[in-house]
């Protein structure tokens, strides 16, 4: 596709100079056409008729071939588009003056000028459409430049660099300080700091260690990593962003369909003012080459270029400005309906929340250390693969621990853990589990603190050790640091956040109150989710309200594909990305508040390009109908109003994600 955005300019742009070079001696005739010559006299042949056949036969016919191919089919489809009335208006002058020329009729005008230049004008707005498709597109180009073309892979003991493409699925990669990444994949060994600005328009570095995804075309910092491929070639990251924004700017937006129904009808409707403007002038006058003139601007100034070209470029733009700030639209209706959003239901975990629970709290019964009791859970939990028991090994590794070694360590009954560790003080039973867990074995609590840390929401961990209560562990799911001003700048917006979740209403409250949702529903079981998010549409009293959807789980799917549009926070789960209309790359609500306000410029530039489109014509058609201009003036006006829209349309660029 991008390959072809620049085939396409370079066609355009050449086409547009062979017309040039041929159409300017005509234009010398343009003078004496408004009497500008001393004396007055008007469209005297500055240029032999003969020359000016020869100059305008191929601008009509070769250059202009397109506009009747496109007009007949167009009208073998049954409608009529801006073709038809280029074809129509510059036939109408050449034939004219081809009969004129032929039959030697010096008494009368000749207006080969007014045919070769609408069509190099018409091609220069032809031009400035393709030259802000490969604009559009020159982001994504520099970003497959930053893919290394080699890799350096680890085979057999050795260090081996091979071509990017021979890359599988499997195979270990090595990045060293200042390498960019080669493949999409997960790093085994190291730690480091990855620069991701590129795919996710996030300004800081990433840290990553053993665990973390690394993604092609990002640049390694002053680590050394090791990393197994997870995805090559088509299945990278970077290849779903560039094939996301193609599907995007080939799709049409809703507002694009309206000017496309416009247009069929506009230009029959033309085409007959045209033909009572001829009428009208001849019966009027008498005079024949007046008549035919006046008909031809009116076809010429008409020419609905400006229309064809308001969304599409305005759509371009806008999807391509997204890719660079991480934003993944999957088509031309999400970013229309963007701007319309009047509720956001997010997911919690993952959307809300980092998605991986994490110690928050080590509370050690009298004594007991922090450390201590750290290190004794994590040594009964580290052979477990529970997502609590691995936060708690996690946590005690960052504190670089010893952990006690372990016996006879069983799990029971779905309530904890049984096991024995060997320390200083010699073999000790420990009991691991809810608070439950240790309650039924008879050892009480310290209840104000469990109270404390349940109300925040927060999973707790009881340990007890030889029957006599240790302390406390407090695991949540951390909320994400910038989750509360995403939800305040969203609020700020006029969009009312809902948050839904399967939790206990306990941790939903806990993590409404500290993001600052008012809104919130717990207990909402994965195939409800989308019945909520129709409940929420159906809230808009007479007209349903807009609803947008975030989410960034495989349970999250159903929803997504029920709202009106849909967002897949982070990379999230395939089936997420799938169902999801726009993709943030970044995994931060802020990617929402974005899109909205991309959505609302978008929108903002499509409809002040329908205003300078309509009212272009609005006023050009009565004033061609009126012989007040000249078909060679009109057709720079028609060709100016297609590069006012364009250039319009490319002043998105400056648009920047705001945080």
């Amino acid at each position: 596709e991008r390959a072809r955005h620049r085939a396409e300019w370079r066609v355009e742009l050449r086409h547009f100079w062979i017309a040039a070079v041929l159409s300017l001696p005509l234009a010398a005739q343009m003078p004496a056409m408004f009497g500008l010559w001393p004396g007055g006299e008007v469209h005297h042949d500055l240029v032999p008729r003969w020359l000016q056949l020869l100059l305008a036969t191929p601008v009509q016919f070769w250059i202009g071939a397109r506009f009747y191919r496109g007009a007949w089919a167009s009208l073998r489809g049954g409608g009529a588009n801006m073709d038809v009335l280029v074809a129509l208006g510059t036939s109408m002058a050449y034939f004219y003056s081809l009969v004129v020329t032929l039959a030697d009729r010096h008494d009368l005008h000749v207006y080969f000028e007014a045919s070769a230049m609408i069509i190099t004008l018409v091609l220069l707005g032809k031009l400035m459409e393709a030259r802000a498709k490969a604009r559009t597109t020159a982001a994504l180009d520099a970003l497959l430049r930053l893919q290394p073309k080699m890799a350096r892979i680890e085979r057999d003991g050795e260090l081996l660099e091979v071509p990017v493409e021979l890359l599988q699925p499997g195979d270990l990669f090595v990045l060293r300080p200042g390498d960019a990444v080669p493949v999409d994949g997960v790093v085994e060994q190291g730690e480091s700091a990855v620069n991701e600005a590129m795919l996710t328009g996030e300004s800081l570095p990433i840290d990553k260690q053993a665990g973390d995804m690394v993604f092609a075309a990002t640049l390694n910092g002053n680590g050394l990593l090791r990393c197994r491929a997870t995805g090559v070639g088509a299945q990278t990251l970077l290849a779903g962003i560039i094939r996301l924004v193609e599907q995007a700017q080939g799709s049409k937006a809703p507002v694009q369909r309206l000017a496309d129904r416009i247009a069929a009808v506009f230009v029959p409707v033309v085409v007959a003012i045209a033909l009572l403007t001829f009428a009208g002038w001849w019966l009027a006058s008498g005079d024949f080459q007046q008549a035919l003139i006046n008909a031809v601007a009116v076809l010429v100034i008409a020419c609905p270029c400006a229309l064809g070209l308001a969304t599409p470029t305005a759509i371009m733009v806008g999807t391509g400005q997204g890719a660079r700030a991480g934003m993944l639209v999957k088509n031309a209706e999400a970013l229309e309906l963007a701007e319309r959003i009047g509720v956001l239901a997010v997911d919690k975990t993952g959307t809300l929340t980092e998605g991986l629970p994490a110690v928050t709290d080590v509370v050690p019964a009298a004594g007991w250390t922090h450390a201590r009791l750290l290190a004794v859970a994590a040594a009964l939990e580290q052979g477990s693969g529970h997502p609590i028991a691995t936060a708690i090994v996690a946590a005690a590794r960052a504190e670089a621990l010893g952990l006690p070694a372990t016996e006879a360590v069983n799990a029971v009954g779905g309530m904890g853990i049984e096991g024995r560790i060997r320390g200083e003080a010699g073999v000790q039973t420990v009991l691991l589990g809810s608070p439950r867990f240790l309650l039924e074995r008879g050892i009480g609590l310290a209840e104000a603190v469990s109270d404390d840390l349940a109300a925040a929401g927060k999973t707790l961990v009881a340990v007890a050790v030889d029957g006599a209560f240790a302390g406390l562990i407090g695991v949540a799911d951390r909320v994400r640091e910038d989750s509360a001003a995403a939800v305040a700048r969203l609020q700020a917006k006029g969009v009312r956040v809902v948050m839904l979740t399967g939790d206990h209403p306990a941790t939903a409250e806990a993590i409404a109150r500290h993001t600052g949702i008012t809104d919130w529903r717990a207990g909402v079981l994965p195939g409800d989710k989308a019945a909520a998010v129709e409940a929420l549409r159906q809230a808009g009293n007479d007209t349903p309200l807009r609803v947008g959807m975030a989410g960034d789980g495989i349970n999250d799917a159903p929803a997504l594909a029920a709202a009106d549009v849909s967002f897949a926070i982070g990379v999230g789960a395939d089936v997420a990305v799938e169902a999801a209309d726009i993709t943030l790359v970044r995994n931060s609500l802020h990617g929402v508040a974005d899109a909205i306000d991309l959505s609302r410029a978008t929108l903002s530039k499509i409809r002040q390009n329908l205003f300078f489109a309509f009212i272009y014509n609005v006023l050009g058609i009565p004033l061609a109908a009126a012989g007040m201009l000249n078909p060679v003036i009109a057709g720079a006006a028609m060709a100016m109003s297609s590069v006012s829209v364009v250039s319009n349309s490319l002043l998105l660029r400056r648009w920047r994600a705001g945080r």
